[in-house]
């Protein structure tokens, strides 16, 4: 443990939310009469390399029953998330804090834990993952340092608390977790006895579930340094195997830069297109591999529809009918989908141009009803279906008018298109 006179102290300025708010309350009713408690894990962390802070974690030496007898006597709320684990989500002032007993893991098979509650701050430290995320904090501040988190994190070095292959034994997502750490926090190479330990056991991620796969996964996507992490893990196999498919690493790192250039935040769903979405079928098969939501299966199908049809050849109707097929942010999409395969450079004025357009010009509704047919004698059925279809393809190559005396121009001439013999009877004009 780095000794208290070395330890760094958490100033006020750079972790308010450890001297004021909903955590000093709760602080307030477990940190006494013989228990303590600290924050611990990510909000230290992120403290100490000052990034944003959302959620808090605190352990405790009180049992989970101690714990939801004196929460519930101070008026707060608690749910029983993972009692049999040590977790109790605890609710101060509508914000919600996950409070774990301290413990110790008896028995691992790689997904589950058996664990035993204790007193001993270190030995709870030691069962974690990373160094960097075994840190914990008094309420004065003081930050306790078990296994060397906080050198690591100044060298910003993601490394296993102890032997690589234990820790990753103990729970084989800790395989993903280690690219996704480094991601988000690391810089230059990988830790090498932590990347070998990865390698040997990338085999076990089968046992995982695609769940907690794609959780990960999904997080490794949008963190900062995830092109050098996604690299390694296709040079290893990691990547292939998890996608089942060949990854598209320049698309992704194109990708990454096109949002910057357009200065939109990180999507993790388009940055998965960039990576692994050539066709639709890729889209169905990592919706299976992956669990995808249907929400995100639905953007990367119509991603990879046509996606290559997109440049910066297309006319002003061209590019105005895929907004109206599709919206305005599946356009979108498909645009930087492209862009992100374009041979143009990424400041190329004219993708700009392309990918504001929903911006500057909002897709009108089809003017055109089916009464406009039926009035002229077209009976319900498959010929007004395809006399109206007929007329919507019109209306859009002809440039989306509004005028009245074009209107029933498209409606006479769809008629007459609908009513034309089809297939091998059709007759030469």
């Amino acid at each position: 443990m780095t000794r208290a006179a070395e330890a760094p102290v958490l100033a006020r300025k750079h972790a308010p939310w450890l001297f004021d708010g909903p955590l000093t309350r709760l602080l307030d009713v477990l940190d006494k009469d013989g228990e303590e408690a600290r924050a611990v894990g990510g909000a230290v962390r992120n403290a100490l390399l000052g990034v944003p802070v959302s959620d808090v974690d605190v352990a405790t030496t009180a049992v989970p029953e101690t714990v939801i007898q004196r929460v519930e006597k101070a008026g707060f709320r608690a749910v029983p998330t993972g009692i049999e684990h040590g977790t109790v989500t605890v609710v101060v002032n509508d914000k919600p804090f996950e409070v774990t007993t301290l413990r110790q893991d008896i028995e691992t098979d790689g997904r589950h834990a058996t664990v035993r509650f204790g007193r001993d701050w270190k030995a709870d430290a030691q069962r974690r993952d990373f160094t960097i995320n075994a840190l914990s904090a008094d309420r004065k501040g003081q930050i306790f340092d078990y296994t060397g988190g906080v050198a690591d994190i100044a060298a910003r070095r993601v490394r296993f608390i102890g032997d690589p292959a234990r820790r990753i034994a103990e729970d084989y997502l800790r395989v993903l977790r280690f690219f996704r750490f480094h991601a988000a926090y690391g810089e230059g190479p990988l830790d090498a006895a932590g990347l070998a330990a990865c390698i040997r056991a990338r085999e076990q991620l089968g046992q995982l579930s695609r769940e907690r796969v794609r959780n990960e996964l999904i997080k490794l996507l949008v963190a900062q340094h995830g092109v050098h992490a996604l690299a390694v893990m296709s040079e290893t196999g990691i990547l292939i195997d998890l996608l089942a498919g060949v990854p598209w690493l320049a698309s992704f790192s194109n990708m990454m830069k096109a949002e910057a250039h357009f200065g939109i935040a990180a999507d993790a769903t388009r940055r998965l297109g960039a990576l692994a979405v050539r066709v639709r079928e890729d889209v169905e098969r990592l919706r299976d591999r992956l669990r995808l939501t249907n929400e995100e299966a639905r953007r990367l199908r119509v991603m990879a529809e046509n996606w290559w049809q997109v440049s910066l050849d297309m006319g002003p109707v061209a590019r105005r009918a895929v907004i109206y097929r599709i919206g305005p942010d599946a356009y979108r999409d498909r645009v930087m989908l492209a862009f992100s395969r374009a041979e143009e450079k990424v400041d190329d004025d004219g993708w700009r141009e392309l990918f504001t357009l929903p911006d500057a010009w909002v897709a009108p509704k089809f003017p055109i009803t089916a009464s406009d047919f039926i009035e002229r004698g077209v009976e319900k059925g498959p010929l007004l279906g395809a006399a109206l279809a007929i007329a919507e393809t019109s209306w859009i190559e002809s440039g989306f008018p509004d005028e009245e005396h074009l209107l029933r121009a498209i409606v006479r001439w769809a008629i007459g298109e609908a009513r034309k013999p089809s297939g091998p009877e059709k007759q030469s004009p």
